[in-house]
C-alpha cells in the first residue's frame, strides 16, 4: 500500500513547475543546514573547496542537504554490475546487487556496504526521519525508511547526484 502512495507523491512533485518547487522549503537546498561532519580529517574541507570540487547540483545535495527532483537521475535506471560511490570522496557506498526499483524516482538500495554510511535524525519535515551520509566526507546521501524489500526491509533512498557509478 505504501508504494502506490509514495509513487503518487513523487510523481506529483516531479510535475510541479520549478517556481512552485522553489517555494517548498523542504525541496530547497539553500534552506538546509550544512552536511554532517567529515568522518576523516583529510575530508574536512572548506566550503570554498567543496564548491570547487563539486557541480552546483552535487554541492546542493552533498553539502547543503538538498534533494534532487524525483525521476531526474540516470542512476535511478542504472542496471549494470558495479559500485555506487560517494560523489564527494568516491568512498564505495552500495553494491549494485543491493539496488532495486522502489518506484520513487530516486536510486534505492536495501543495504549499504559495511562501514560506508552514518546516520542521524532529521526533523526538517517535522516528522523525524533517518538521514544517512557518507561516513568519510559527511556528504548527505538521502534517507532510510522501513518499507524496503527483504532481507533487510530497509529502503536507502539516495539522491543520484550524490553518487557516481563505477562499473565492474
Amino acid at each position: 500500500m505504501a508504494l502506490p502512495r509514495r509513487r503518487l507523491f513523487t510523481q506529483l512533485l516531479s510535475a510541479l513547475p520549478a517556481p512552485l518547487v522553489a517555494l517548498a522549503p523542504w525541496l530547497r537546498a539553500d534552506q538546509a543546514v550544512a552536511a554532517s561532519p567529515a568522518g576523516e580529517a583529510a575530508w574536512n574541507l572548506s566550503d570554498a573547496e567543496w564548491k570547487r570540487r563539486l557541480s552546483p547540483a552535487a554541492y546542493a545535495v552533498l553539502r547543503r542537504e538538498g534533494t534532487e527532483r524525483p525521476f531526474s537521475s540516470p542512476l535511478d535506471k542504472e542496471k549494470r554490475s558495479g559500485i555506487f560511490a560517494c560523489a564527494g570522496c568516491r568512498l564505495p557506498l552500495f553494491d549494485s546487487k543491493a539496488k532495486y526499483d522502489s518506484g520513487t524516482g530516486w536510486p534505492s538500495f536495501w543495504q549499504p556496504l559495511p562501514n560506508a554510511v552514518a546516520t542521524k535524525l532529521d526533523f526538517k519535515l517535522i516528522v523525524p526521519r533517518t538521514e544517512y551520509h557518507c561516513r568519510r566526507c559527511g556528504g548527505h546521501q538521502g534517507h532510510v525508511f522501513n518499507d524496503g524489500p527483504r532481507p533487510t526491509g530497509k529502503r536507502y533512498c539516495n539522491n543520484g547526484v550524490a553518487l557516481v557509478f563505477l562499473p565492474r
